[in-house]
């Protein structure tokens, strides 16, 4: 990760299976300021290719996604 990336929010997601991820990362990115980012744990494997759906769905910017073991994160600037 970036040193000059500010993390505004982290969710742990982890254990919920589709769509409670996106759901829960669609109401916590409304609980930041435009171009803040939120932090997003998750375990379900589906969430890898949901979140980036989601994100040009809804015009949010996915700046990373890494996955170690079962536990997949994502960065997400809020964009509008």
């Amino acid at each position: 990760m970036s040193e000059d990336i500010k993390i505004s929010k982290s969710l742990d997601l982890k254990g919920l299976a589709c769509p409670m991820p996106v759901v829960k990362i669609s109401k916590g990115i409304k609980e930041v300021a435009v171009g803040e980012i939120i932090e997003a744990h998750t375990t379900d494997p589906g969430s890898l290719t949901d979140i980036p759906a989601w994100g040009r769905t809804t015009g949010h910017e996915i700046v990373e996604t890494a996955q170690e073991g079962e536990d997949i994160r994502f960065l997400i600037r809020r964009t509008s």
